[in-house]
């Protein structure tokens, strides 16, 4: 079940005083003074709002909503420029998994729950063409996203450049490339690019990575399910990092 904010006033009121929402619904045709500073809150707090018809409205909610609906976030939401600073001062060896394009709940649960088995440092997510992390995505990673930091970006090419600048090596995947998973060292800061299952990585994304690495697959389908493929990754950096002598990272 997800949790609501209705009214223009309730949703300026809850972004000031900074409460994490996932996303902002505004009725289409709504251009009031009043929706003018939601826009303006939303812009500045970094919260995706979307343009929808009246009925969509009304189908999140019964209530008098005045053509304004927010989706409350099941987690707090952080910022990588935040996140690796504090992962360098603590002494760790960042391990970070970016998803771009990834919107299947399903898969985000699945990668999420990997991800904290493996000590992963922190899931990375744009704000637009991404899965939202509500009660059914913290449902599906089996409370993995209670534990795992994710860090939703504005701008996803500008964050992975903050990444380079800050000493971690980016490395995409594509099925495209003849470099095996398994040659690419992944004992240093790394952060791992998933793309979506339908396009891949972006290519404005593709090109900030230091390296790209392909999973073999030897059968006749030649599609490993993203969250599959996440998986695989994240754990080869883990054995990897085990063999350098590294200790497995202590839980979060």
């Amino acid at each position: 079940m997800k949790d609501f904010i209705f009214g223009t006033r309730p949703v300026i009121e809850a972004l000031q005083a900074a409460q994490t929402l996932d996303t902002i619904y505004i009725k289409k045709d709504l251009g009031s003074e009043l929706a003018g500073e939601l826009l303006e809150a939303a812009r500045a707090a970094g919260v995706p709002v979307k343009r929808v018809p009246v009925e969509r409205l009304n189908r999140l909610t019964r209530k008098n909503h005045q053509g304004v609906v927010a989706t409350v976030a099941a987690v707090t939401y952080y910022k990588v420029d935040q996140v690796v600073p504090m992962l360098y001062d603590n002494g760790e060896n960042p391990l970070l998994v970016v998803l771009d394009g990834v919107t299947d709940v399903r898969n985000f649960g699945a990668l999420a729950r990997t991800a904290d088995c493996a000590g992963v440092s922190a899931l990375v997510i744009p704000e637009r063409d991404s899965v939202s992390v509500n009660a059914d995505a913290v449902k599906t990673s089996a409370g993995a996203l209670n534990y795992v930091p994710v860090c939703r970006e504005h701008n996803l090419v500008k964050s992975l450049r903050y990444l380079r600048d800050s000493g971690v090596k980016i490395v995409g995947t594509s099925d495209k490339r003849s470099v095996a998973h398994t040659a690419v060292d992944l004992t240093g800061p790394v952060a791992i690019v998933l793309g979506a299952e339908d396009r891949g990585i972006s290519p404005e994304v593709l090109e900030l990575c230091h390296e790209c690495v392909a999973i073999p697959e030897f059968g006749h389908i030649n599609s490993l399910n993203v969250s599959v493929a996440g998986g695989i990754l994240m754990y080869e950096a883990v054995r990897q990092r085990l063999a350098d002598g590294q200790a497995a990272p202590a839980a979060q």
